[in-house]
């Protein structure tokens, strides 16, 4: 396990900021994509039109097959991360086929089968943007959906509950034919989140990895972790967990909730994912882990978590680290790693109609293991856009 793994160099040249007036307007005319969204922090998730430009030259216009549904998108539709723009189309995890490429494009072409996860643009020009790592992008990259557009006339991004979507080539990502299209859409977000930590730890076969929490995060992070070598181990309070900790490939399951448990774990991990997100104390995780050990924050409590205890890292050099999604070139490399091993996510399709229990549902964490709509159950597109 060796800390700071260099990522993928970026998978091809940005557009400045700059280029944006010397674009061509487009080509052809733009189309109208039936979608769900909400209209206030209230309204729920209801039809609605969204208007789609037409492909630039160096864009892809994707027919959206799948779409998973992520807890960021509950929060965001609710105005539970501050006000929004409505209406507002979330969806950040969208997997379909190419529909029609911009003139400049000859790396995709019509038919094939691709991705779109959480960022849509950056700025292309910064030191994380030129290093592969867009989501760190220092001028603000640009989110899926809820996110002002500077390259296209600063419009607001409407994301993947709807029926297609254009996106600059360079934020599209190749689906391999050998992973189910629907089972691939939450590698998207959820995939990548727990990848990226894990492969800039460098994990390998020996290493130790603890899990904790088991949901749409962690079960991802067992099963990629599992696939790297590691000997894995989920840390739970969930009795009801523990079976299906070992179903996934967990090499051993504790009840953090047992004290003499957690003390005979203590200085056996690497590494930790924690992917709750809620406040909880983190000095019990920490004292399970090695010398060098690291414990990766993932979950993003709406609350303080309880403070950090100092002498908890200093006593075995410990690092306590944040990651937030990964660049463009390492979701692909996670998407190739995922074909090749066979790792996707444990879904539930719902259907359109279905959105706003299953909204509810997430909340209540009544999912194994994340929700994808299948798009084919949208309406028919009205005459006049939305948004």
């Amino acid at each position: 396990m060796t800390p700071g793994r260099p990522v993928p160099p970026p998978l091809g040249k940005h557009l400045t900021l700059g280029d944006a007036d010397s674009r061509p307007a487009g080509e052809g005319v733009p189309t109208l994509a039936a979608a769900y969204g909400a209209t206030s922090p209230g309204s729920g998730l209801v039809p609605l039109t969204v208007a789609r430009r037409a492909p630039k030259p160096d864009d892809v216009e994707i027919e959206i097959e799948f779409c998973g549904l992520c807890h960021s998108d509950v929060h965001s539709t609710r105005g539970e991360w501050g006000m929004r723009n409505y209406p507002l189309v979330p969806g950040h995890e969208i997997v379909g086929r190419v529909r029609r490429v911009g003139s400049a494009i000859h790396d995709f072409a019509p038919g094939d089968r691709v991705g779109v996860g959480c960022l849509v643009d950056s700025c292309g020009e910064c030191e994380s943007c030129l290093e592969g790592l867009e989501q760190y992008c220092e001028r603000g990259n640009v989110g899926t959906y809820g996110a002002k557009d500077a390259r296209n006339g600063d419009s607001i991004t409407q994301g993947g509950y709807s029926t297609s979507v254009v996106v600059d080539r360079r934020f599209v990502l190749r689906i391999p034919e050998s992973l189910d299209p629907a089972e691939a859409a939450p590698l998207l977000c959820a995939g990548i989140t727990t990848y990226s930590p894990l492969r800039y730890f460098d994990v390998e076969e020996g290493d130790v990895v603890g899990i904790v929490g088991l949901g749409g995060l962690g079960h991802m992070a067992v099963k990629l972790a599992k696939a790297m070598g590691a000997h894995v181990v989920v840390f739970t309070t969930s009795e009801a967990k523990v079976e299906a900790a070992r179903g996934l490939g967990a090499d051993g399951v504790i009840l953090s909730t047992d004290s003499d448990a957690m003390e005979g774990a203590e200085r056996t991990v690497d590494l930790i994912i924690d992917t709750v997100a809620a406040p909880h104390d983190l000095d019990p995780y920490f004292r399970t882990l090695r010398l060098d050990g690291a414990l990766f924050q993932l979950g993003l409590p709406p609350t303080d978590m309880p403070p950090v205890k100092p002498g908890s890292l200093m006593r075995r050099r410990l690092a306590y680290v944040g990651s937030s999604i990964g660049g463009i070139a390492e979701t692909q490399e996670m998407l190739d790693f995922c074909a090749e091993h066979g790792v996707a996510s444990d879904i539930e399709i719902v259907t359109a109609d279905q959105l706003n229990d299953a909204y509810d549902r997430m909340v209540a964490g009544d999912v194994k293991y994340r929700f994808v709509l299948d798009t084919k159950t949208l309406h028919t597109p009205s005459e006049k856009a939305d948004a």
